[in-house]
């Protein structure tokens, strides 16, 4: 073990019939494609879920997020949608998704699942009755609009994939709007019968017993029905490609977190209030936005319940970085009255590089800096996300040209090699073929170091990072100031980041050297404390002061 030591402590934690157990919980990301495969078609499914979800239990998460698995051309993997109610085939069926929640249920894990509410595929029904005539039923389910006199797009808005957000229509005569791919148009928000099909939608799987929605993109939904140009931004910055992809030089203030979109959050929750117990985290992209934007998302107990950003999802990795975004979410979420604003943190998800590749340069220690992570991720304030094979430690892989799938990475190809390397094959076993993910050739490759990091060679061995995660969970759990509490920083150092976690039951001292070399760690004045855990130091604390070794962590009770 690691020398995480939970205190006994009778207080209740989140428990199934508690409606607020998303509330600091700890939720498990799933990659469908690539979590278990098995059916022998070299592509994770629904099934291969199932047989899976004992790792996730005993690990300790409180619920899981699966990423799309409904009907889809997989143009985007998933993330362009042609039926929002069933499931693809290559995943299995509404049977298979049925059995898998039944499965998680009995395990004691929520279900959240990924909704994509923003766009839909271009071979959903609704997108081909729209693109018939302008004055068909559903003509303006998505956003249409004329060209300018000289024949080119109605203004300057950019995909996030690259080039205009426009796609010119022949049959109609006319462009429609797509923050994606040219097969991803965007659905009309403006528009109430299209705001009702979703949340039916939505409804559809309630009724199935998810626990909650992801919401995908979810400050994308309402566009400036002015159509107004964006602004440029004061110095060239793109988002998460820098310097290579046109859509950072704008100042995104009419094609995305429209104020209006306030209004359809609302809708969206009363529906889940109308079952109790469920919940919603929105994914937002909004660059320098984005914490004021997730804290206006979360606020009020009306909107969404949690919202996470890309903030610490970069190669910041910093002590100034990370108490920066905490701080700042939380004045941001402050100027509400009832102080309800949530965060849900991540490290690594789907779409960027996994951390211990954007980190590496920190530490002569992966194994370290791993559970350093990890401590640091789930001793925030907030809930928080782990990706699939994180608790691995995995890094990201370097998949060739020939074998990409990402249309983000192709497009940009080689200054940013997309998104597939942190989306590969999880690593059950070290030694069989494609490391137990399948049997036959995946869709994609699983590196060798992945599988020298497979789940059994780490979990239940002393020490391994799997054995980290898995404690810390439980410490986390036993810990209700861990959950929910208050958080406030101590100043110490450039490289050493020190706060306060207090509930009515407890406050705990967590201290992390983010450096590689020790260094000294003095308690404020009046401090004293039980120490909890020193990871890979046995000094304790004597003459209000202690040595944390380079990427440690100290925890102790405050009395």
């Amino acid at each position: 073990m690691n020398h995480l030591t939970p205190m006994p402590d009778t207080a209740e934690t989140p428990a199934q019939e508690n409606a607020d157990w998303w509330r600091g919980a700890v939720i498990y990301q799933i990659y469908p494609r690539s979590f278990q495969d098995s059916n022998e078609d070299g592509v994770g499914d629904l099934k291969g879920i199932t047989q899976r979800l004992s790792h996730i239990a005993d690990l300790g998460a409180d619920a899981i997020w699966l990423s799309p698995f409904f009907t889809s051309p997989m143009k985007d993997m998933g993330y362009d949608v042609s039926d929002y109610c069933d499931v693809d085939p290559v995943f299995g069926t509404l049977a298979d998704f049925d059995a898998m929640v039944a499965k998680a249920h009995s395990l004691g894990l929520r279900v959240i699942i990924d909704q994509v509410l923003s766009h839909s595929s271009d071979q959903h029904p609704w997108f081909a009755e729209s693109k018939l005539a302008r004055d068909d039923p559903k003509s303006d389910w998505y956003v249409w609009a004329d060209a300018k006199p000289d024949g080119t797009p109605p203004n300057n808005w950019q995909s996030v994939f690259g080039g205009s957000a426009w796609t010119w229509n022949p049959k109609r005569r006319q462009y429609y709007l797509h923050n994606f791919l040219p097969s991803q148009p965007d659905l009309n928000f403006h528009n109430m019968d299209v705001q009702d099909a979703l949340l039916n939608a939505v409804r559809f799987w309630l009724e199935r017993g998810v626990d909650g929605f992801r919401l995908d993109t979810v400050n994308f939904y309402v566009h400036d029905q002015k159509l107004r140009d964006n602004p440029p931004v004061e110095a060239s910055a793109a988002n998460d490609v820098p310097d290579i992809n046109p859509y950072g030089y704008q100042e995104h203030i009419f094609d995305k977190t429209r104020p209006e979109n306030i209004a359809f959050l609302k809708r969206f929750r009363a529906l889940l209030n109308e079952y109790p117990g469920t919940t919603s985290v929105g994914e937002v992209g909004d660059g320098t936005r984005s914490l004021k934007t997730m804290a206006e998302y979360t606020a009020e107990g009306d909107r969404l319940h949690m919202c996470y950003s890309f903030d610490l999802l970069g190669p910041e990795f910093s002590v100034e970085h990370f108490r920066g975004c905490v701080e700042a979410f939380e004045t941001a979420g402050n100027t509400f009255a009832d102080g309800s604003s949530w965060p849900c943190w991540a490290f690594s998800n789907h779409d960027v590089p996994r951390h211990m590749s954007r980190w590496a340069e920190e530490t002569k220690s992966p194994e370290q800096l791993a559970k350093l992570a990890g401590s640091l991720l789930m001793s925030l304030k907030g809930s928080v996300c782990i990706y699939q094979g994180e608790e691995l430690g995995l890094t990201e892989a370097d998949i060739a040209y020939e074998d990409l799938t990402d249309p983000y990475g192709i497009n940009f190809w080689p200054e940013f090699k997309g998104r597939d390397g942190c989306r590969t094959p999880y690593p059950w076993s070290a030694k069989q073929p494609n490391a137990g993910f399948s049997t036959v050739k995946p869709w994609l490759p699983v590196p060798q170091e992945h599988a020298e990091a497979a789940a059994d060679v780490q979990v239940g061995a002393q020490g391994s990072i799997a054995d980290h995660y898995k404690a810390f969970i439980a410490f986390r759990k036993s810990h209700p100031a861990l959950i929910s509490g208050d958080i406030a920083f101590i100043d110490w150092s450039e490289t050493g980041l020190a706060f306060t976690r207090t509930s009515q039951q407890e406050t705990l001292l967590c201290v992390f050297n983010l450096g590689a070399k020790d260094q000294l760690f003095k308690l404020p004045d009046g401090m004293k404390l039980v120490v909890l855990d020193i990871e890979n130091s046995e000094q304790a604390i004597s003459d209000g002061a202690t040595m944390l070794q380079g990427h440690s962590t100290l925890f102790a009770r405050v009395e």
